[in-house]
């Protein structure tokens, strides 16, 4: 299984806004510059992330994004599915034609491992990975990504 950087970026970004945007919304240049990432690729995830109903944006002086719900009620699985980002394993994305048009052997297997991907994400919310930082500080991007990866 692979995630994409666009999966891994949303989680990142998101962490980050969990943790630097308790007490203000938080522009996206400044989650950009502390997790190197490029400012228009954030834009197009928050536009996304925003259409689910994962942040809210706050316009004017000193706007920027904030989360929708509390830490607790976001979880990983939910920031990826909202970037149309997938975690599945399998060869054919799930559709069954691995084999010639046809399911293989395996099909099952991988699918059932990708259900129970999807499913683990879906218990581990923001607060589990922020209370997971408190060892780390705040290190830069490498560390939450690394905890991202736990």
């Amino acid at each position: 299984m692979k995630l994409t950087t666009r999966g891994r970026y949303a989680v990142t970004a998101m962490l980050d806004l969990a943790i630097h945007g308790e007490m203000q919304p938080v522009s996206l240049a400044d989650i950009s510059k502390r997790q190197e990432i490029s400012l228009s690729y954030l834009e197009q995830l928050f536009a996304k992330l925003r259409r689910e109903a994962l942040v809210d944006s706050v316009r004017g002086p000193g706007g920027g994004y904030r989360l929708a719900h509390d830490s607790e009620a976001i979880f990983v699985a939910q920031i990826i599915d909202a970037v149309d980002e997938s975690v599945d394993v399998t060869n054919c994305q799930g559709k069954g034609n691995c084999h010639h048009g046809e399911v293989c052997l395996t099909h099952h297997l991988w699918q059932d491992l990708s259900d129970r991907i999807h499913g683990f994400l879906s218990g581990i919310s923001l607060a589990d990975l922020v209370d997971n930082r408190g060892r780390v500080a705040a290190r830069g991007s490498d560390t939450v990504q690394k905890l991202i990866l736990q």
